[in-house]
């Protein structure tokens, strides 16, 4: 249990560092931030679950996948942007995050999927 909350606090951390970096203002219109933390986590968590090249021990997988990744990706931010630009009268901007994030999680993770059977079979992506 410790190991998953000290993952889920650099977890944290990182998506903190990456939508700072992403969104230094508030005035950004799109929240590039939480949208490629999304992204990330989606292609880690892929990648993780399914590969068993890593030599990630079975007590820090849990850290790794609920604890970090849990807590880069963010569902309640990404709704919260996604009605704070409706409400700021950009209605197919937040059209446009919803359909990218939906449909780039589930490409994402696909990919990371994919990474790790590739992996595991020793083949060269294509």
């Amino acid at each position: 249990m410790l190991t998953i909350g000290l993952a889920g606090i650099l977890g944290a951390l990182a998506r903190f560092g990456l939508s700072t970096l992403w969104n230094p203002t508030t005035a950004t219109l799109f929240p590039w931030g939480t949208f490629i933390c999304n992204l990330l986590g989606c292609v880690l968590l892929g990648f993780i679950t399914y590969t068993d090249r890593l030599p990630i021990p079975v007590k820090l997988q849990l850290p790794i996948t609920t604890g970090f990744i849990g807590s880069f990706t963010t569902f309640s931010t990404f709704s919260y942007e996604t009605v704070h630009m409706f409400h700021q009268g950009h209605p197919f901007l937040a059209l446009i995050y919803v359909l990218g994030s939906l449909w780039g999680g589930l490409a994402f993770t696909w990919l990371g999927v994919r990474f790790a059977l590739r992996s595991h079979r020793g083949e060269q992506l294509s």
